[in-house]
């Protein structure tokens, strides 16, 4: 009864032959192996953008914080670990000491472990012509109350080789994202 309803269709004929079939896999399977890596590649990008311009943010509200307060404000940064923290200065029985923030949201946090961070000396990280304070201590980034900063450079990579670096101005305590050449 069913062919009947079907005149333009003979029996057996309704379906896909197994080499169509086969034919229609191969493209897939060749079209999802030119695309799964250029993905991978994209996501490994946006999660070093994504890692850098989280150390933008909080190098800026470092910054921020110290002209706002009048109280200089420095960035605790665990190269190994990847660990931030933002802490101001305080003078406790006539002792200097910094103090972590804790009331301030974006104070503290921990960057993602597949990238590596890296310090570049100084004197690559600013023109030679600026004058620029020297950190005093690796991994940390001191702001003050005038709107300077250290002058330093971050080098982060991720594990396909991909770089950024970050390039603190001491005049300006700003941050400058920079794509370096590839090697």
């Amino acid at each position: 009864m069913l062919s009947a309803h079907l005149p333009n269709c003979r029996r057996g004929q309704a379906g896909f032959t197994l080499m169509e079939l086969t034919v229609v896999i191969a493209l897939i399977a060749i079209l999802t192996a030119l695309i799964i890596p250029e993905m991978r590649g994209t996501y490994e990008d946006a999660l070093l953008r994504a890692t850098g311009r989280e150390l933008v943010n909080t190098f800026e509200l470092a910054s921020s914080r110290a002209i706002s307060l009048n109280q200089p404000h420095r960035v605790q940064l665990d190269l190994k670990t990847g660990h931030y923290q933002v802490a101001r200065k305080t003078r406790v029985a006539g002792q200097e000491s910094f103090v972590p923030l804790t009331d301030v949201s974006g104070s503290e946090g921990a960057l993602d472990p597949r990238i590596t961070l890296e310090m570049q000396a100084p004197d690559e990280a600013v023109p030679a012509d600026a004058e620029m304070a020297v950190p005093t201590e690796p991994g940390h980034f001191m702001f003050y109350p005038d709107g300077t900063a250290d002058a330093a450079a971050i080098q982060l990579r991720d594990r396909a080789g991909f770089r950024l670096q970050l390039v603190l101005n001491p005049v300006t305590s700003r941050i400058h994202l920079t794509e370096p050449i590839r090697e």
